[in-house]
């Protein structure tokens, strides 16, 4: 049954909406790039795996950044995946640096900026200094808020600055999401670290800010909420606000709570199959390494690995993996 959200929009408002045309374009290109694999299993069988890959979230492993962050959904999908694939980070309690969560995130997408997870980990380490170690939820729920919102908190910095210099911020350009185009947040010194902005005067300048982000903004109510309980803020402050609290992360619908962040059931049952095999390779190797020839077991390359991950994440269109696109 169609939503009355789905009713009040035109055709072309939906597909707008949606971002079915970039997911269109983007089986095309996969769908010529590997027209010789595909000529197999028919060009309609490609396209409802391709589409049901987008619907499991799976289709953003091992993309580039410039398709991981060109959708909402693909940006949820990017944030579900990281949280499963490493929650076990977690679960054991390690912490780590900025860093090694960096090339956490590398594993999934080799071109992730640096610089999008260095203004993860200040919301989380404020003055502390970058090599900082910092537990698995406290990293995720503060990468959550700056991976989803970055072009919305990019304006929300230039907001802040100028509300501290006395200007009016109304006159700030909001920039656009064009990959690697945002632009760079400004210094905040420490005067402005200690003393802050009006929480009533930044809301209005908020509120007017997010009905110009309609699809890229916490929900303008939840905003309200967390300005409504203090008198001063600083930036950093309304950014650990934002990343802890309960009703944003629930709207942006990504990751759990924060009390289930390590409970992945069906994760778990597919990682206990994954390590058995795992032992069973490692014993054939064992034997075959004592008596040469008694096995015809074969070393998998680094493309089926992908593809472990992959399947272990959901199911996937092919056995081959996408390319990204130059």
């Amino acid at each position: 049954m169609l939503s009355p959200e789905r009713l009040a929009l035109s055709d072309y408002e939906y597909l707008a909406q949606r971002h079915v045309l970039t997911y269109m374009e983007d089986a095309v290109c996969q769908l010529l790039e590997n027209r010789e694999d595909i000529s197999q299993y028919g060009i309609a069988r490609f396209f409802t795996e391709y589409f049901n890959s987008v619907c499991q979230g799976t289709h953003i492993l091992f993309r580039e950044f410039s398709f991981i962050q060109a959708t909402p959904h693909n940006r949820a999908s990017f944030l579900r995946a990281f949280w499963r694939c490493f929650r076990t980070v977690g679960k054991n309690g390690d912490l780590l640096t900025m860093k090694e969560y960096h090339c956490l995130l590398q594993l999934l997408c080799p071109d992730f900026p640096l610089e999008l997870t260095q203004k993860a980990a200040r919301i989380v380490l404020m003055d502390d200094a970058m090599d900082c170690l910092m537990s698995f939820s406290d990293f995720l729920f503060a990468f959550q808020i700056q991976f989803y919102y970055s072009e919305f908190l990019d304006s929300v910095a230039a907001i802040y600055q100028d509300l501290l210099s006395g200007k009016n911020p109304n006159t700030v350009i909001v920039p656009t999401s064009s990959s690697g185009q945002h632009r760079h947040r400004p210094a905040l010194g420490e005067t402005s670290m200690l003393e802050g902005v009006e929480a009533s005067l930044f809301y209005q300048c908020l509120e007017n800010l997010c009905d110009r982000h309609k699809y890229s903004c916490p929900p303008p109510a939840l905003v309200k909420e967390v300005l409504s309980n203090v008198q001063r803020l600083t930036f950093y402050g309304f950014l650990v606000a934002l990343s802890k609290h309960h009703g944003i992360n629930q709207a942006l619908g990504a990751l759990p709570d924060k009390g289930d962040l390590m409970h992945d059931p069906a994760m778990d049952e597919e990682l206990e199959r994954l390590v058995v095999r795992s032992r069973l390779h490692r014993t054939l190797r064992q034997h075959r390494a004592e008596k040469p020839g008694a096995f015809g077991f074969q070393r998998r390359d680094k493309s089926e690995a992908l593809e472990t991950l992959s399947s272990a994440l959901g199911p996937t269109p092919y056995p081959y993996r996408w390319e990204p696109r130059e």
